[in-house]
């Protein structure tokens, strides 16, 4: 991949990685509610109203995998523009990168040990010292090499899961994903520091299984992001015509996928093994398609978007990214979990909306206040401070 001239900010690439972030809650909220299973279904362990099914299907129609994928794509693309941002002004910025990528590894299992089981910064500070090594690679032979690596990898993923997917669950199952469920609400509704000790002692290991068995859509969704950015794409040089095809491929094709799939699972309650296979395997190539269809979309909608009140609000969202995503788990966990308000288990599907709404308020309305009077973020200026091992200005 060739290198270009890269300003500081992309204003396009800040736009989406703040649309990004905000989509990412909608997705984690039933992560905070009810813990891993309660993620796959809104009838488990018991059974959700007709609303709770709606919002659910609504969510993964929506937002599930596609929202994780633009988040993803964005971070490719956001790791060259550091370095290339570092390197005009004559620095190594791949050794920079590199201890970005460790800090990052590091304040996500923090964020991970002290916070929320579901992390995804670990994961991604891992898989992108995978990926970095391919930066100069020719573009194109990235790219096929990219999306047949996640085709082939989610292809035997799913003739491995498809009796999972098709199957009715025993009792055996049932009763093991109950205990499970109860296990983790335990935990959330559990003290801070209990959490933390369980998470660190039992759980130690999540992080890492997480990154490993997420590297076949992780590390092709950050090279094509990576891809992305070298081809001028974020900085408006692909023609609209490009970007139309793109979207209307990605988004219809996608969409029609993903209908296909909710038409199996919802009229059966959205089982929740079904579902397991469902969203790590047979959705995945929605997930892509839609994925690439966002971002073209929001492309096209980017100069339009970028002139308004509402893109101003998103632009600093996605300029405050790190913040904004530590900031939502700690009100989160705190609405859910034991230490705070204690509401896991007890908020349907439908009613988790609610939060949502709350979070996206909330990040939109602090993020542009905070930057007119700081530089960056609360935790991008400590990450970008560890990273020059030096206390970098902060106050503008």
């Amino acid at each position: 991949m060739t290198a270009g001239a890269a300003p500081d900010r992309i204003a396009a690439l800040d736009l989406i990685r703040g649309i990004a972030v905000l989509g990412i809650l909608a997705v984690n909220i039933a992560g905070f509610a009810g813990g891993p299973i309660g993620t796959l279904s809104p009838n488990f362990p018991e059974p959700g109203s007709v609303a709770d099914n709606w919002a659910h299907a609504g969510i993964f129609l929506v937002f599930e995998g596609k929202l994780r994928a633009l988040f993803t794509l964005m971070f490719g693309a956001s790791m060259l523009l550091f370095i290339d941002r570092v390197e005009e002004r004559g620095r190594d910025g791949q050794t920079l990168q590199l201890r970005r990528l460790f800090w990052l590894m590091l304040l996500g299992y923090l964020h991970f040990a002290l916070l929320w089981w579901g992390d995804i910064l670990f994961t991604y500070a891992l898989v992108g010292l995978c990926v970095l090594p391919l930066r100069n690679q020719p573009l194109r032979a990235v790219a096929i090499a990219a999306i047949a690596f996640y085709l082939i990898w989610h292809a035997i993923l799913m003739a491995m899961s498809w009796s999972q997917l098709t199957g009715i669950p025993t009792d055996k199952d049932t009763a093991a994903l109950a205990a499970k469920y109860a296990s983790d609400l335990t935990v959330n509704l559990s003290g801070f520091w209990d959490q933390a000790l369980n998470r660190l002692t039992v759980q130690g290991l999540m992080p890492i299984d997480i990154a490993i068995s997420s590297f076949g859509e992780t590390a092709p969704l950050m090279v094509l992001g990576m891809v992305l950015y070298r081809s001028g794409f974020f900085a408006g040089e692909w023609p609209r015509r490009r970007l139309k095809m793109m979207a209307a491929i990605g988004i219809g094709l996608g969409g029609v996928l993903t209908l296909a799939l909710l038409a199996l699972t919802m009229p059966r309650g959205f089982p929740p093994l079904t579902m397991f296979a469902l969203l790590l395997d047979w959705a995945a190539l929605p997930h892509l398609l839609m994925g690439l269809g966002y971002i073209a979309a929001l492309m096209l909608a980017a100069p339009w978007l970028l002139a308004t009140r509402l893109g101003d609000w998103l632009v600093a969202a996605g300029r405050m990214a790190f913040s904004n995503y530590i900031a939502t788990s700690l009100v989160m966990t705190f609405i859910f979990h034991g230490w705070g308000l204690g509401l896991g288990g007890e908020v349907g599907s439908a009613a988790q909306l609610g939060f949502v709404l709350l979070g996206w308020a909330l990040m939109l309305a602090w993020s542009k206040p905070w930057l007119a009077r700081f530089r960056q973020g609360p935790l991008e200026w400590l990450w970008r401070s560890l990273v020059e091992r030096r206390r970098l200005a902060f106050i503008r």
